[in-house]
């Protein structure tokens, strides 16, 4: 999390070129307590809600692949729909993968204008939002569009070569209901790309993160925990030990994180200084919940005691982080701050390990292969996610073909 630009104020400390002083510091915007409840708690919602509906929609996704019918209508019928699949190799490559990511972007910010990086970040992350929230929707749209409506089929097809040498590069085949999930999503994302908005940020923010925890799918236990701890690594490292990330976060425009204003009481909508939650720290501990509903539904016992108490350790260290946060006035990124990670992984990993403990299913847990039980036929990918806030979600809309691997996300 991370608080808001602070308000511009008037205080002489700086002269221009001709050694005349100039007004150019800043005051420390200071929220009310009810702001900062507002904005702690929606973010809170936020963060627990594609979390929840992408694990049950990756059980739905699972079943899909399973059954090789497609299962329900989730959007452009092709390979972008199956899972992706991250083995324990994948998951020990991340903190190489996303820090390499992370200085580059930082050397970029460094080396090039801000504003012509930003501005083909705004391009790319539009494409990737309305593909995103197109697929979000797509299962809503086909239970509300109309009957009565034809729902023609479509398809885009582009090839490379001929005759036997052909190639596909692009094979999306969607109907109109599709077609009506995008012209939507076009609308929110023209919105964002000229506004800026920060709800439309988040309607982008939660579509990316919905989609990374229904399609990016752990194989097992042992892989969510390298993965979670290779996050602790990751954060503890860039948040404490260097300024990259405070950087990179600054000067990176796009909808990679959650965000609400702490001022919205005193200015509505308009409002500006705000708190904001990476997707990174919504994504991963969220694919290891998805992990562990999907094994309570192999267990047959009609429970889910995996699913809620990891979901519940999520609340309570995402609330601890943040009462440590307002309590001891730490910086929200950077300069000192206590990384979330160091709240939030231990209490993912901690109360499912100590519920299978209680219950004698540690090793059964633990032995428990997702790529198997519950997709056998699901793609291994061969590239982890880069900074946090780059879409894992997306990564699955963009793939046109088998040969294509996804762009996955990280934490910032």
């Amino acid at each position: 999390m991370a608080e808001a630009e602070p308000v511009p104020a008037a205080v002489p400390n700086a002269t221009d070129s001709n050694e005349t002083e100039v007004l150019n510091a800043t005051a420390k915007f200071v929220a009310t307590p009810e702001g900062t409840a507002l904005a702690y708690g929606s973010l809170v919602v936020m963060a627990l809600l594609p979390i929840f509906f992408g694990a049950l929609r990756s059980v739905t996704c699972s079943k899909s692949k399973e059954l090789g019918d497609g299962g329900y209508d989730s959007g452009f019928r092709n390979s972008a729909d199956a899972p992706e699949t991250i083995t324990s190799r994948d998951a020990a490559r991340f903190p190489i993968i996303a820090s390499c990511t992370l200085f580059g972007l930082y050397l970029f910010f460094k080396v090039f204008s801000q504003e012509y990086i930003n501005l083909l970040l705004s391009v790319y992350f539009f494409v990737l939002g309305v593909l995103a929230l197109s697929h979000t929707m797509s299962p809503a749209m086909s239970r509300i569009f109309p009957e009565s409506l034809p729902n023609k089929q479509y398809q885009l097809l582009f090839t490379q070569g001929s005759g036997e040498s052909k190639e596909e590069i692009v094979n999306y085949e969607f109907d109109t209901k599709n077609l009506v999930c995008l012209l939507i999503s076009s609308v929110v994302g023209l919105w964002y790309l000229l506004k800026k908005h920060w709800i439309a940020n988040n309607v982008f923010g939660l579509a990316f993160a919905l989609n990374g925890v229904e399609l990016l799918h752990l194989n097992n236990v042992s892989t969510g925990c390298i993965l979670l701890g290779g996050l602790f690594i990751y954060d503890v490292f860039w948040v404490i030990g260097t300024n990259v990330m405070v950087t990179v976060a600054k000067s990176f425009e796009a909808p990679i994180k959650l965000v609400f204003p702490q001022d919205l009481l005193e200015k509505g909508l308009e409002a500006s200084n705000f708190a904001m939650l990476g997707l990174g720290d919504i994504v991963i501990p969220g694919i290891f919940i998805a992990l562990l509903l999907r094994f309570d539904v192999s267990l047959k016992k009609n429970s889910r005691t995996y699913f809620y108490s990891s979901f519940l350790a999520y609340i309570f260290g995402l609330g601890l982080t943040i009462f440590v946060m307002h309590t001891f006035k730490h910086a929200q990124v950077g300069g000192g701050a206590r990384p979330r990670p160091v709240y939030l992984v231990p209490a993912c990993v901690g109360f499912p390990v100590v519920v299978a403990l209680c219950k004698g299913e540690l090793t059964e847990m633990f032995s428990y292969e997702s790529s198997e039980e519950v997709l056998p036929a699901s793609p291994r990918i061969t590239s982890f996610p880069t900074v946090s806030g780059s879409p894992a979600s997306l990564a699955a809309s963009m793939e046109t073909s088998p040969r294509h691997r996804r762009v996955l996300p990280t934490s910032m």
